[in-house]
């Protein structure tokens, strides 16, 4: 009774959520801090005072939302923890990330977390007789997603530093007269590029191509592709609510990108769910673009851990790559992948393990609150030194 389509399918499989004991959850990626409180204070508004609207059908569009999103991004140009904030709480994006122009709601699509947004990106945008170019090692649902719409894939190795290599990307593409698909910065390996580099993927992809770019994590790096979307009619930046705007539950996600191709994503939603953002979460995404300064700061909490964790495991003898993200991506040789992860979640905190073989002797481990960080040093001081198992 299933079709073979459906059984040529290897779906994601996403980070582990066990119940056999409390466990310090580090490994989905997730905010350690709550929503601003404005979020609560939206929704408690929308149960108790317009209780009908959960009645009705929510805009198909998400106007209010976008326009939300749209004054969020030109706040800050697309990096929470590279903005500054006023005594009197104005935001500013660092120079180096401001808008040449403001962003606009019709160049703004939202979805049901940036993974649906991504489906009808991939739908819209990437065709089956081209292999799709992306880097080998990189968010796993983008396979997912290329076996489900039949697009054949052309992943690209990634420097020996987990770097993403640019001109061999470049390269793929032409070759193949493809698209690209690029998350930066990139997971697992928590790396990014410049943005001048996606400029210069931009400036080398074919004709009638498209080049997108998944910054689920870049409120916690340096740059954003967002200011190349005044100079570039084929750039779809992706981005999502669950990272930084801790709303992982409410599953939120938007792309922007000239009208052109927002209006693209519309006729693959509109093919597939009119409704996708339902009104609490339009509710709870205009409260959160309301409140940036509550953002800032807690971006700013997670990059200082981060910067604090990656000099303690540097003393300790880790590899880590150098982190853009709310994770850090680590090995520490010679033990095994798999001993680190099972190690580390007998005292009671998961981490991320991957089975592919490059990076098998690898864990990501998502930075929480300074206590949650504390407790995970102590496990890691406490390792056995001799206890290398498989």
């Amino acid at each position: 009774m299933i079709t073979q389509r459906l059984q040529r399918l290897t779906p994601y499989i996403p980070g582990e959520q066990p119940k056999d004991r409390p466990y310090i959850k580090l490994n989905a990626n997730e905010n350690p801090y709550p929503p601003s409180p404005r979020v609560a204070q939206a929704l408690e508004v929308l149960a108790a005072h317009n209780p009908m609207n959960m009645a009705l059908y929510p805009d198909p569009e998400s106007a209010e939302l976008r326009a939300a999103i749209a004054d969020m991004l030109n706040q800050t140009g697309g990096v929470l923890c590279r903005t500054a904030v006023t005594h009197d709480g104005v935001c500013r994006p660092a120079p180096e990330n401001a808008l040449a122009s403001p962003l606009t709601p019709d160049m703004l699509f939202a979805g049901n977390g940036s993974d649906e947004v991504l489906s009808f990106l991939f739908c819209a945008f990437f065709e089956s007789d081209r292999p799709l170019v992306l880097p080998c090692h990189t968010y796993s649902f983008y396979p997912v997603y290329a076996a489900y719409y039949q697009i054949p894939l052309n992943p690209v190795p990634l420097h020996d530093d987990m770097s993403v290599d640019i001109p061999a990307l470049i390269d793929a593409a032409q070759r193949t007269q493809s698209s690209i698909i690029l998350a930066n910065p990139n997971a697992p390996t928590a790396r990014a590029v410049s943005r001048e580099q996606i400029a210069s993927l931009l400036d080398s992809c074919p004709r009638g191509q498209i080049v997108a770019v998944d910054e689920a994590y870049a409120d916690f790096g340096t740059e954003s592709a967002l200011p190349l979307l005044s100079r570039y009619d084929n750039l779809v930046v992706v981005r999502t609510f669950s990272k930084s705007f801790s709303l992982a539950g409410m599953r939120l996600g938007y792309a922007a990108a000239q009208p052109e191709l927002i209006s693209a994503l519309t006729k693959a939603k509109n093919s597939f769910n009119h409704f996708p953002c339902d009104i609490a979460v339009q509710t709870a995404g205009i409260a959160a673009c309301s409140d940036v300064p509550y953002y800032v700061c807690t971006a700013q909490q997670i990059t200082t851990e981060r910067e604090a964790f990656t000099a303690f495991l540097r003393t300790q003898g880790w590899c880590v790559s150098d982190s853009q993200t709310n994770f850090v991506f680590v090995q520490k040789k010679p033990y095994e992948g798999r001993f680190l992860y099972e190690y580390i979640k007998q005292h009671g905190i998961l981490v991320r393990h991957f089975a592919a073989e490059e990076i098998q002797n690898h864990i990501r481990i998502t930075i929480g609150t300074e206590q949650h960080m504390r407790q995970l040093r102590q496990c890691l001081s406490d390792m056995p030194a001799a206890a290398y198992g498989s």
